[in-house]
């Protein structure tokens, strides 16, 4: 039976942008929104703090768009900075594109594996799940899971120890699985 790896957003991503006041490349989002009617027309931003001087940056989520035609339910959401959707909104291409914004995971995710294997095992086949869109290299992942180096990991994958139908090079954010010959 295989074995479930899940790879679990612990905070938001931090954003890449740079600051028009001390030109750092860094932003914290921390769930805050702005909201704006003006008559019948409606702006919300998603707010986001230089990591360097603290300065203030919004991120378009809709701009003068009908207040009609915005669902309860999410404007309830946005005024009460529901962290969760600021969470689908950084992972939203369609934002991350109006907004000329990347992504950085690094310290923002964690690997659960379920416990250690047991060294018993001829075989083991592992399947890794991705809760949230989190761009990783499969390597990496592996070797985080397995307690060994890239680089063992890499021999393993050129000795055709470790053997997976997707490609684990490059980045992936979609669920794979991989199996280990010991």
């Amino acid at each position: 039976m295989p074995k479930t790896w899940v790879v679990v957003p612990t905070c938001l991503p931090t954003i890449v942008r740079r600051c028009h006041a001390c030109g750092s490349e860094r932003f914290r989002a921390n769930g805050k929104f702005r909201v704006n009617a003006n008559h019948k027309l409606l702006d919300a931003w998603l707010l986001a703090l230089c990591t360097v001087c603290g300065d203030t940056t919004k991120l378009t989520v809709f701009e003068r768009i009908n207040v009609r035609s915005v669902r309860r339910e999410l404007l309830g959401r946005l005024h009460h900075n529901d962290p969760r959707l600021a969470a689908e909104l950084l992972q939203d291409p369609v934002v991350r594109r109006r907004n000329r914004i990347a992504l950085d995971w690094d310290d923002a995710w964690r690997l659960d594996t379920g416990g250690p294997d047991d060294p018993g095992n001829v075989a083991i086949d592992v399947v890794v799940r991705f809760a949230a869109r989190i761009p990783l290299r499969p390597v990496r992942l592996i070797a985080e899971g397995l307690g060994l180096s890239r680089a063992e990991v890499e021999r393993l994958v050129a000795e055709e120890n470790l053997i997976s139908a997707v490609r684990l090079g490059g980045k992936r954010s979609g669920d794979f699985a991989f199996t280990l010959r010991r």
